[in-house]
């Protein structure tokens, strides 16, 4: 009777304690982040069960505030999403960085996520999924352009697009050897900065076809041969090389401009352990390529595009060496008042003769 009892009562602490390691992870994230085949085998080895709420930058936010950082274990805003949600709605909590395999890292990304992510001495925020605007270029017609200024070039008057918006600033900034993201504490330097794009772009405007408004748009015109060069994003220049091998996303000479989604731990999370392991797991080289293969982006995991397709493979091979990656340039969080000296700018191009 007695080992009857104890061996009941050690099977029932067993199934205890192995209950309390095997938590649900409440995950919000992005559409194809966390593919259904990546679920299952995250499940068998580690015995956790995932939840997914998929969302975007602006509910993530939402839902986080409403709950004070509840209802979620691991959540992925974009890098610049975190620290003025922090100081505002204190909605995360610190990494315990102790807890994270940093080699499967790439150390760059790691680097300016920290970065961009520290609040008040405490990282906050992982790399995950990252992509980048630069150029698209059909280089049969238009190969000398390598750079943002190079759309200014007489060789493709009138048949160059970008969009009005932030990144075709910055862009432009970071080509004519200037640092914008430097100059974001110092609003008069900032705008110093603006009125040199300004008289640039204004300088411009006869080479443009036409300011693209969406990417179904830009892409039609590349395809079409009116727009023989471009500022857009690598996927869409990847989908296009699919179909023409002439035309291509090739990342500026002044760095491409990187978002990065990010891992972030919500401030009521009551699963940190699952959400580490799957920080860790999600990283592994074979698994950040399953999520590539999915997603159509790539990840900040070392190694992570060996098991891509060889067609996406090779298209991102062919605009990234491992040069081209450590001089992109991360969007860092906006500090307040930018954006309406940015938008009285544009304007002012718009407007322009």
């Amino acid at each position: 009777m007695k080992i009857t009892f104890l061996t009941s009562l050690l099977a029932a602490t067993a199934l205890s304690a192995s209950l309390a390691q095997a938590d649900t992870l409440r995950l919000l994230t992005w559409g194809g982040y966390a593919p259904e085949d990546v679920i299952a085998k995250f499940e068998a080895e580690t015995g956790h069960t995932v939840e997914v709420t998929t969302s975007n930058n602006e509910e993530m936010i939402a839902k986080l505030r409403a709950t004070n950082g509840g209802g979620f274990d691991l959540a992925q805003p974009s890098q610049d999403r975190i620290t003025s949600a922090q100081e505002e709605f204190g909605i995360y909590k610190p990494l315990d960085m102790s807890k994270v395999n940093a080699a499967l890292f790439i150390p760059s990304m790691l680097s300016a996520t920290a970065k961009n992510t520290t609040y008040d001495g405490e990282v906050y925020g992982l790399p995950h999924v990252w992509g980048t605007s630069g150029l698209v270029v059909n280089t049969a017609m238009a190969g000398n352009v390598q750079d943002y200024t190079d759309l200014c070039d007489a060789s493709v008057t009138g048949k160059v697009s970008y969009r009005l918006k932030r990144p075709t600033l910055i862009g432009f900034a970071y080509s004519m050897g200037l640092d914008p993201f430097a100059a974001y504490s110092d609003t008069a330097a900032y705008q110093d900065i603006l009125d040199q794009v300004e008289a640039k772009l204004t300088e411009c405007k006869p080479n443009v076809k036409t300011y693209w408004g969406g990417g179904d748009e830009i892409k039609n015109l590349l395809r079409s041969g009116e727009v023989v060069a471009a500022m857009a994003w690598d996927t869409g220049g990847w989908q296009l090389n699919a179909d023409n091998p002439d035309i291509t996303f090739v990342a500026p000479e002044a760095g491409a401009l990187g978002w990065i989604d990010t891992f972030v731990l919500p401030a009521r999370g009551r699963a940190d352990d699952a959400a580490y392991d799957w920080i860790n797991f999600v990283m592994r080289p074979d698994i950040a390529a399953m999520i590539t293969n999915t997603a159509g982006n790539f990840t900040a995991a070392v190694d992570g595009d060996g098991g891509v397709s060889a067609d996406l493979k090779a298209r991102y091979q062919g605009s990234f060496d491992q040069a081209a990656i450590d001089n992109i340039k991360w969007y860092p969080p906006v500090p307040a008042g930018l954006e309406a000296l940015e938008g009285a700018t544009l304007d002012r191009i718009n407007a322009a003769n």
